[in-house]
């Protein structure tokens, strides 16, 4: 069982932002529950999404590939994806499979709400 913590922002242009934050593993048995918890924020509550995996001490290839489902579903839709505060010893599985080039990672929620990738961060 995971615990995902759900806070819905609004940004200064009137967006409606769900901030979803995971804790324990993301992994086999946890993924597919991650999933379900984003497809359902982003048809029925907002296409803009950002997760942050503070609280993500571990990350396998099937918790990767709900974060990719979840990014597609939000480019559907023309919404975002963001991920932020990517936990250290998560942050190498990214590094490796070359998922970091691929996800808008923040350091920071702020940052990701905010909206500025870090490649254009000066």
């Amino acid at each position: 069982m995971i615990q995902i913590e759900q806070i819905s922002y609004t940004t200064q242009d009137g967006n409606t932002v769900i901030v979803l934050k995971p804790s324990g593993r993301l992994d086999i048995t946890t993924a597919w529950q991650f999933r379900l918890k984003l497809q359902e924020c982003i048809s029925k509550l907002s296409r803009h999404v950002v997760v942050n995996l503070g609280q993500v001490n571990f990350i396998d290839s099937s918790g990767l590939t709900s974060l990719v489902a979840g990014m597609r579903d939000a480019d559907k839709v023309n919404g975002s994806f963001r991920i932020c505060n990517v936990h250290p010893e998560a942050k190498l599985v990214f590094e490796v499979t070359m998922m970091d080039t691929v996800f808008e990672i923040f350091e920071t929620e702020e940052e990701a709400l905010e909206g500025v990738p870090r490649s254009m961060a000066s």
